[in-house]
């Protein structure tokens, strides 16, 4: 099969899936990237996730590195639109039906059912890359510390990922 027909399906799966937000597919993009497709390798994908949470905007931009991995400029646009089209269509057509059964009794009880799976999937997502990042003790030092501090002041992210990924370049010399 076609490597950018590919690309759109997976994506395209993916972006339906997301509910909660791209972590929420982390899990399944790994499987499908790594595993399935064997597109990038587990490092690689660290390396991209890593670059997406780093770069502005939203962090699922990271399909669009994969999808030029795969099949260069034309898989990074298929990637992109096959990641955000979708869901962006279906959130559009969601929120007009949703403006629409504004008294409808089950409404409130759909938008408390939603938040548990939202975090469920999230969670699911985080414990995936930790899964892979976390390989021996100095990288769960340096998660430790980045959460400590994460916990205790109040500092941009961008700047731990880049201290954390100058430190792990330095001890794990990669």
């Amino acid at each position: 099969m076609n490597k950018l027909l590919q690309l759109a399906g997976v994506f395209s799966l993916l972006s339906i899936l997301a509910v909660g937000g791209g972590t929420a597919v982390l899990p399944e993009m790994k499987t499908e990237v790594v595993a399935e497709h064997d597109w990038l390798s587990e490092a690689q994908f660290i390396d991209i996730y890593s670059l997406g949470q780093l770069t502005p905007g939203p962090n699922m931009l990271m399909v669009q590195l994969i999808g030029q991995k795969v099949a260069g400029w034309p898989g990074a646009a298929v990637a992109l639109l096959g990641f955000f089209l979708p869901a962006g269509l279906l959130a559009w057509y969601t929120g007009r039906l949703w403006e629409r059964l504004a008294d409808w009794p089950w409404r409130e009880s759909i938008r408390r059912g939603l938040a548990p799976l939202a975090i469920g999937l999230m969670l699911a997502g985080t414990v995936t890359i930790a899964r892979i990042a976390l390989g021996d003790l100095r990288t769960v030092a340096i998660a430790a510390v980045v959460t400590a501090i994460l916990l205790a002041r109040h500092v941009n992210p961008a700047y731990l990922i880049l201290a954390s990924g100058v430190l792990g370049m330095w001890l794990l010399q990669r």
